[in-house]
């Protein structure tokens, strides 16, 4: 029972580090404002960019991204010892993911947070470093040719399970756990679902698009 107790607690910890409501704590502090009430009212590192600048930003999605390894990386592995789940790769998943949903749903801003993709990456840089770099890769790739930070994101999910299975064999490193295979499967659809205001504003042609971004485009229009 007290294993049990010991899990849930871990669990609830994880939580409360993705909790952290990093963008409305840097809204507050740069321009006194709620940046959930500018820009298109999602409290994410991308509407920070749009509303306070690039250096806010950056900052916010170094936070979000440590909310996500640390509970990974850190918080799973201090107390792996007293859980009662033999699998230290399940227990990083439940502690990593238990913080992207803080992120998602921050019990500090009504439940009302980012879409989870910071703080999904700095889990994934904890669990599979290559598969981040490479799902860096594809969403560079996508933001450079469409401009929409939201296909980026989708994109860079899709291909998530894709480099998990393919990429041991070519970086010499042993293939990836059940666990992490099946927890890539399923972060496409958790992607989907909170991008699915955005992907009703690419359908009616009203998504914000980062046309700095889009370098080739710029050229061929010089």
């Amino acid at each position: 029972m007290s294993e049990i107790i010991s899990l849930v607690g871990l669990l609830f910890a994880s939580y409360l580090v993705g909790s952290t409501p990093t963008s409305i704590i840097m809204g507050r502090l740069t321009r006194g404002i709620d940046i959930r009430e500018h820009g298109s009212g999602n409290a994410g590192g991308t509407n920070v960019f749009r509303v306070l600048g690039w250096k806010p930003a950056l900052a916010v999605l170094i936070v979000d991204g440590f909310k996500g390894w640390f509970p990974a990386a850190v918080l799973a592995s201090a107390f792996f010892n007293v859980q009662i789940i033999p699998d230290l790769g399940v227990v990083q998943i439940l502690c990593g993911f238990a913080a992207v949903l803080g992120h998602t749903f921050t019990i500090f801003a009504g439940f009302k947070g980012g879409k989870g993709v910071g703080t999904l990456g700095g889990m994934l840089l904890a669990l599979f470093p290559s598969a981040f770099l490479f799902c860096l890769f594809v969403a560079i790739l996508a933001i450079i040719f469409t401009g929409y930070v939201s296909v980026a994101s989708i994109f860079a999910s899709v291909s998530l399970p894709i480099f998990i299975v393919i990429l041991p064999p070519f970086i010499g490193t042993e293939p990836a756990p059940l666990s992490l295979i099946i927890f890539s499967l399923l972060i496409p659809w958790f992607i989907i679902y909170t991008h699915r205001s955005n992907i009703q504003r690419l359908r009616n042609g009203e998504e914000n698009q980062f046309e700095k971004a889009m370098i080739f485009r710029k050229k061929d229009s010089d």
